[in-house]
């Protein structure tokens, strides 16, 4: 159908008409529409957020142009939130016609943001609660890579292209832990970030500085942050209040791309930190230094799934590992991680490791190439199919000298002194100079099987680590979501006591999976003598090591001479020794559940064949006669009931 060339220029005109009276609308009662605008505002921050928000004056200078002056958040008996002294705003119209809020500019002169914490009120505690459309929400399925992308395009329109703030804090003070970070200068300009901020602490006060690119429209940044003043930059608060010192030289954050394709999003980009400094008790007992690290990343977005993409890398120092992480939840909710470590030098791994982390690693050297695979799976519907398959890939890989660890001196004669709450124990001499040091062969057979049944049924045939305790652990952890299971072995245990020390950190759990390979991977020692020195050096009590000063302690026995009930007591008391004395009653004999415990054990024994009948023919309840006995607390007969008891027997014999 062809219309005429003057009815299309009619409607065109007629078109042009409206625009223009509806710009006219605009400009005329745009005041009016404003003030609308922070009435609802006003009345969402009191109604939903329990707040009250106002504004001295607010005005438009020209089409697009708002100001603002005294723009002030104050929660409900809470200090207040946010207070602005001037803003001036451009808004996009165009977008603003079809619903999308697009900041042109923005200026900001003095004003601030704190956050405060007294006792167990937090004045922005309403705007952490989720609202009634949350909830509504709450019962569908999210689709991960449409939400993602929506909130991005939401928050990056909000970015200005053009940005001036002058004078404007960020404080905290949480229960009188204090941190002010002073933005004195931000500007944005022709997609250039130039930042002056001076950061106050209890401990420090520190200049700081965000140069480099943004471009919000074009979802794309390049931005480095660094300390104007000498030293590395340390990050405030966290210190007081969760003990954590940490500390960096520069940060570069670099976002490439950030695109939807179909139902997927993909984020795309690398981060980089120079001289990171971590300290915290729980992550070690030293500094931990991370010279150089990088993450380039790739981020996908599904309907159903949030992943990091397999063709992300992370490095540190000269360590290059290819992460895949996955949460997906399109049939069950299922939790993936894949690393895989490629090809490298063995040397050029020793010497990438953290300093501060794995202290006993210094001065090691180490030939040959070797790569690494971890395959993780736990799909939380069916928790008993987890995956946990670890695999270390070996080409002449030799160590040709050791750290501060030397793993060859359990082949020797050496001094072994435990360390518990920091304080070195008493030396104990492991070899034949020590009158209680006793060879494996001189040990009950007895104590030998019941200490594997107990601690490593499977010592002899696996090389440190045992792959279905560590799942068993892993399970066991995720339902307590805490660590309340290890998967220790033998092996573990020796490191552990002989190497490193007993605190709960990172760092010695770490050295501890790292020396256990190499002991039981290197055949550095024989299984024998990896148990033989175990026995010999473990805490059986009170300031009680080895099997020599424990047979005595408890039983006045050599350790030859050990029945079968007698090292099934040693086995059970070896998690914790110097609590033995709890497993007895005030008669000096073992409790109900101790006796079950060691009734279980021997069937178990029995039906592994660990065990006979013969075995146990003769045997008499565990009786403790060496100085073991007089910690216990063994109750003594009232003399007088005795001598009540014993007239009381006269007069009836009498009669």
């Amino acid at each position: 159908m062809n219309f005429p060339k003057q009815k299309i220029y009619k409607a065109l005109k007629i078109l042009a008409v409206v625009f223009i009276f509806l710009c006219i609308g605009l400009y005329f009662f745009r005041n009016s529409l404003l003030k609308q605008a922070i009435a609802k505002v006003t009345h969402k921050m009191a109604v939903t957020y329990n707040s009250d928000f106002s504004i001295k004056e607010a005005s438009f200078d020209g089409l697009s142009t708002i100001k603002l002056t005294d723009v002030v958040l104050v929660p409900k008996n809470a200090d207040t939130l946010l207070k602005i002294n001037n803003i001036e705003t451009s808004v996009s119209l165009s977008n603003l016609l079809i619903g999308d809020v697009q900041v042109g500019t923005l200026n900001i002169n003095k004003g601030y943001v704190q956050l405060v914490k007294k006792g167990k009120i937090r004045n922005f505690d309403a705007f952490l609660k989720r609202n009634k459309d949350d909830e509504s929400e709450k019962n569908e399925k999210r689709k991960y890579g449409a939400f993602a992308y929506r909130i991005i395009s939401k928050l990056l329109n909000l970015v200005p292209t053009d940005m001036n703030l002058e004078n404007f804090q960020f404080k905290i003070d949480d229960n009188g832990k204090k941190t002010n970070i002073a933005i004195n200068k931000l500007v944005l300009n022709n997609k250039q970030l130039e930042t002056n901020i001076h950061v106050v602490s209890k401990d420090f006060d520190q200049r700081w500085n965000l140069k480099g690119f943004a471009d919000p429209r074009n979802q794309k940044a390049d931005i480095r942050f660094f300390n104007l003043d000498t030293g590395a930059i340390r990050v405030p608060y966290l210190d007081e209040r969760y003990n954590l010192k940490a500390s960096f030289d520069s940060i570069r954050l670099n976002v490439e791309n950030i695109d939807k394709s179909g139902s997927e999003l993909h984020i795309d980009g690398y981060t980089s930190i120079v001289n990171l400094k971590i300290n915290h008790p729980k992550i070690a007992s030293k500094d931990v230094v991370i010279k150089n690290a990088r993450f380039d990343y790739r981020f996908l977005l599904g309907d159903s799934f949030i992943s990091i993409d397999s063709t992300s890398t992370m490095q540190l120092n000269k360590i290059k590992v290819r992460p895949y992480v996955s949460y997906d939840t399109e049939k069950d909710t299922v939790y993936t991680l894949k690393v895989d470590i490629p090809k490298m030098k063995a040397q050029d791994f020793i010497v990438s490791l953290p300093d501060g982390l794995f202290t006993h690693f210094q001065g090691m050297q180490a030939t040959g190439n070797f790569d690494y695979k971890l395959d993780f799976k736990f799909n939380q519907n069916k928790p008993n199919a987890l995956v946990f398959d670890s695999k270390l890939n070996k080409e002449d890989l030799r160590i040709t000298k050791y750290g501060e660890a030397d793993l060859n001196k359990l082949n020797g004669e050496f001094v072994y002194r435990a360390i518990i709450q920091n304080v070195l124990q008493r030396p104990i001499l492991v070899g034949n100079a020590n009158p209680n040091y006793t060879p494996l062969d001189q040990i009950s057979p007895y104590l030998r099987k019941c200490v594997l049944t107990t601690e490593d049924p499977s010592f002899f045939s696996h090389r440190g680590f045992i792959n279905e305790a560590f799942k068993q652990s892993i399970l066991k952890n995720i339902r307590t979501k805490k660590f309340s299971r290890g998967a220790s072995t033998i092996s573990m245990q020796l490191i552990k006591n002989v190497f490193l020390t007993r605190e709960k950190t990172l760092s010695r759990k770490l050295e501890e999976i790292l020396l256990v390979y190499i002991l039981e991977n290197n055949r550095i020692v024989s299984k024998e003598r990896m148990l033989e020195v175990y026995f010999n050096i473990i805490e059986w009590g009170p300031n009680v090591y080895g099997i020599g000063e424990a047979s005595h302690f408890y039983f006045q026995k050599s350790p030859s001479a050990l029945n079968v009930d007698e090292c099934l007591y040693l086995a059970t008391i070896i998690p914790k020794p110097r609590k033995f004395m709890y497993q007895f009653n005030d008669e000096g004999n073992l409790k109900d559940y101790a006796v079950k415990n060691q009734k279980f054990l021997k069937n178990l024994m029995f039906k592994r064949g660990l065990l006979v009948p013969e075995d146990t023919i003769g045997q008499l309840p565990v009786y403790i006669s060496g100085n073991a006995r007089s910690l216990i607390r063994i109750k003594v007969p009232d003399s007088t009931a005795i001598k009540n008891d014993s007239l009381s027997m006269g007069d009836e014999f009498d009669l």
